[in-house]
């Protein structure tokens, strides 16, 4: 029998007999390393295909993929340097692996495990591309409504899996998900109802 209680609200203790929800680490890095998989799998396929060749058109033309080597951060903008960005990429695998302990929200173990796979895929390219460790050039190859990110910056699987998990996670947030696996909204309501 578990002794461990639920979460406790502004008041008074949650009932007793509604325990927590399962740690969710396990979830969070399955899914980081799926998604990092995906990513450097897609990106050597990317170097290999497109290396020096023109755009392939596909899904008539709504996609292009176009092989760029970008030293900037997300949609180009440069803060001075790429070294920058692969320690801001160090700080956000650190911060979420610490954070997993406290976990408990399969949506939140998703969608942080997607955003700690995109960190860690451009951290990757940051360290072992050229022209060097700490230097190096992240590999993007997806261009939309256009080549050479005519309409929207190039992007890559990274970029995409840090997209979604964050939106994921501004949706839960939005909705009184909590980490922990409870519900804001319903502790709010509860302590309005009553007073």
């Amino acid at each position: 029998m578990s002794t461990e209680q639920g979460p406790q609200s502004a008041t008074g203790p949650a009932e007793p007999d509604a325990p927590l929800p399962k740690r969710r680490v396990g979830l969070l890095f399955g899914v980081a390393l799926a998604a990092y998989a995906v990513d450097l799998v897609t990106k050597i396929l990317a170097v290999a295909a497109l290396e020096g060749g023109e755009p392939v058109r596909i899904l008539g033309g709504l996609v292009y993929l176009d092989l760029l080597r970008n030293p900037y951060a997300s949609f180009g903008m440069d803060l001075g340097g790429t070294w920058i960005f692969a320690v801001v990429a160090i700080a956000v695998v650190l911060a979420i692996s610490w954070f997993a302990r406290r976990l408990r929200s399969v949506g939140w173990a998703i969608g942080l495990g997607l955003i700690l796979a995109g960190a860690l895929g451009n951290l990757t390219d940051r360290l072992f591309r050229a022209p060097g460790p700490f230097r190096g050039h992240v590999v993007d190859f997806i261009s939309v409504f256009g080549p050479r990110g005519e309409y929207f910056p190039v992007f890559n699987a990274a970029d995409s899996a840090i997209t979604v998990g964050a939106v994921l996670i501004v949706l839960l947030s939005l909705l009184g998900r909590d980490y922990d696996g409870s519900r804001t909204h319903g502790r709010r309501s509860r302590r309005g109802d009553g007073e």
